[in-house]
């Protein structure tokens, strides 16, 4: 079925009135729900159970190195410029590689494969190959896989790009998040803007079948008109996605950011002008609104899979491959699987120290049970597609008892009316369509239907807007 272009609209009230901490929905349960004491023998049967599925393979490897801290950064990274402790990092990554890949058949097709960071580009070339080399001697790859690869423009050249491409990557990300140059030099990513425009070109040249770049709002220094002139210079590049990601000024957890001014971020109601301003720029210069501060060309893959119902949600973000068991390798990445969720050590020596052992280097993981799968269905529905038929959940899951859309989830009806009154979303008695005005807020519409968030006190989660 065709779904009609989804569209958004800003109400300053509304985002006002809920911006509260939320989780970003990449999973259900939320991340934070991993335990230090989880086994890992189920982590083992769950693998074995998707080899028999013959269940596609999503594999993502973390490089944690930067030479520099970004102050805005909320990412697990490793900051220095001794290039030398890549060296032993590649060797345990490839091990963990060929360790997992001892459990897995095979026979699996890898969809998708995703390097992030910390910086990829952080590796020499010869390094990047080594692990190229390690990922396709142990997996079988689809001809038409999405093969992604996170860059820092400041350590990149034209040689670096086009050789990413020879070697098979096909998309890439590098992050902009502000042309001004006072803004950069408030949270240490001085950027130039001919290099980025640079970097954009290169990546055309190399025919890279998408260009993805970052941006953030909320940052020091930003007011609406320097941003706008950031909007519009990323416009000029012509990337075929966009994300604005919201600035999290959280230094009790990233105690770097407490070397940015904070008497420079600009106020709540300015961040949200800033946003309204991006929002309407974008859109009117043709770009479609995905979702979680993502926004790509109408003609672009996400795009496509969001108004055929296809789009799918994942640790990695948006993607258009099919439900897969993603696959984490390298520090603190997460590995997740129908009913299992596992994240690797977060520290170097830890992961090293088991995989010297012949472990595998699970810190702490969860188990999900048939309530926790079915949530995870109606909100990576709500996420991806902005809407929800409860008559595709009730046949989905019509798995040896009677689901009954309406009784299962009568304790969310009143939060559902809610927010049915003050305009996220219109209800049916076989429909739940998120409003446009309710799109900014999909964190939010999804959250009705989190059962772990009654039971979490902390703010853990960033602020919805």
């Amino acid at each position: 079925m065709q779904h009609l272009l989804p569209t958004v609209q800003f109400d300053a009230q509304l985002l006002q009135q809920y911006d509260q901490p939320v989780p970003r929905y990449t999973s259900y349960p939320p991340a934070t729900e991993l335990k230090p004491e989880f086994e890992t023998v189920d982590f083992r049967a769950a693998i074995a159970v998707s080899n028999y599925k013959k269940t596609p393979l999503s594999l993502y490897c973390h490089i944690p190195f930067c030479d520099t801290a970004c102050y805005f950064c909320g990412c697990n990274t490793v900051i220095t410029q001794r290039k030398a402790i890549a060296a032993p990092y590649l060797s345990y990554l490839v091990r963990h590689i060929q360790q997992m890949a001892q459990l897995i058949d095979r026979d699996r097709t890898v969809h998708q494969l995703h390097w992030g960071g910390g910086t990829p580009n952080y590796l020499a070339l010869n390094q990047i190959e080594t692990l190229w080399t390690a990922l396709q001697q142990q997996f079988h790859f689809d001809p038409n896989a999405e093969i992604s690869i996170e860059v820092n423009p400041k350590s990149l050249d034209q040689q670096y790009l086009f050789s990413l491409k020879n070697l098979g990557f096909n998309r890439i990300s590098f992050g902009i998040q502000d042309f001004d140059l006072k803004v950069q030099e408030a949270v240490n990513r001085v950027q130039p803007e001919s290099m980025l425009f640079d970097v954009m070109q290169w990546s055309r040249d190399a025919g890279f079948e998408s260009v993805n770049v970052d941006l953030i709002y909320g940052l020091p220094f930003q007011t609406l008109e320097t941003y706008r002139d950031t909007i519009r210079k990323t416009i000029q590049l012509d990337p075929d996605r966009i994300a604005v990601f919201n600035f999290a000024y959280v230094p009790w957890l990233k105690p770097v950011q407490k070397r940015i001014p904070q008497a420079a971020l600009p106020s709540p109601a300015e961040k949200l002008k800033i946003l309204q301003m991006a929002i309407e720029e974008l859109t009117q210069h043709g770009y479609q609104y995905i979702g979680m501060d993502h926004f790509a060309k109408p003609g672009d893959e996400l795009s496509v899979a969001q108004r055929e119902g296809q789009l799918h949600r994942n640790f990695q973000g948006y993607t258009t491959k099919p439900e897969s068991d993603l696959i984490g390798f390298g520090v603190t990445a997460i590995s997740m699987l129908n009913d299992v969720y596992v994240q690797n050590h977060k520290h170097l020596k830890d992961f090293y120290r088991t995989i010297d052992a012949e472990k595998l280097p699970i810190e702490r993981g969860v188990t999900l049970d048939q309530d926790d799968i079915i949530r995870r269905t109606v909100i990576m529905e709500l996420m991806c597609q902005f809407q929800l038929s409860p008559d595709d959940i009730e046949e989905k899951y019509h798995l040896g008892f009677d689901l009954d859309f309406e009784s299962y989830f009568a304790s969310e009806k009143f939060q559902l009316r809610r927010l049915e009154a003050d305009g996220l979303i219109r209800l049916s008695s076989n429909h739940v369509e998120v409003t446009p005005a309710g799109r900014l807020l999909i964190r939010n519409v999804a959250s009705a239907f989190d059962a772990y968030l009654r039971q979490n006190t902390t703010s853990s989660f960033s602020r919805a807007v």
